[in-house]
Order: C-alpha cells, then sequence, then structure tokens
C-alpha cells in the first residue's frame, strides 16, 4: 500500500473486506502498572498477530483497563498494520 501513495488505513473493516479469511492469535498480555496518588493503577497490555497464511501479516500493540477490549483494540491496531510479506527463493549452490 505504501507505493500506491496509501499511508495508512484507519478503518479496519476495509481490510476485513479486502482480506477476509485472516486468522487472529493472541501473542502475550501484560499487566501493566502505574503509581498514581491514591495507590497503584493496572492496566493490560496486549499484544496480536494476524495473518492470512498467504504472505499478509499484521502486528498490533494496545493498553486498557480490561483485559477483553485491550485484545480487541489490538485486533483493530493489527488489521490497520497488515502488510505484505515477501516471499523469496534462495537458490542452493552445492560447493564440489
Amino acid at each position: 500500500m505504501k507505493e500506491k501513495g496509501i499511508k495508512e488505513l484507519q478503518e479496519y473493516q476495509i481490510v476485513d473486506l479486502l482480506v477476509p479469511n485472516l486468522k487472529e492469535q493472541v501473542l502475550k498480555i501484560l499487566p501493566v502498572q502505574k503509581e498514581v496518588r491514591n495507590g497503584l493503577r493496572t492496566r493490560f497490555r496486549a499484544f496480536v498477530a494476524i495473518g492470512d497464511k498467504n504472505g499478509h501479516v499484521g502486528l498490533g500493540m494496545q493498553c486498557a483497563k480490561r483485559v477483553s477490549t485491550a485484545i480487541r483494540l489490538a485486533i483493530y491496531r493489527a488489521k490497520t498494520a497488515v502488510v505484505p510479506v515477501r516471499r523469496a527463493y534462495w537458490p542452493v549452490f552445492l560447493a564440489i
């Protein structure tokens, strides 16, 4: 998309139409704490990877107060960050 002048997708629904068979995988969920005046504030950071096993991959990360919200928003971010992965062929040279 960067070659054609499109900088960044803003809506994840466009990706759902263009690449309909994306699979999601939650990589990690981390609790993150911040010290505030009346104690610690705990939030959750979710890392998500999506792909269609056909050369399209997206990674997303989001932090939220609830785990389900963090996962859902990380999936949205991963869908807007889908990039094509170039597959290459490396010939095998045999040294005789």
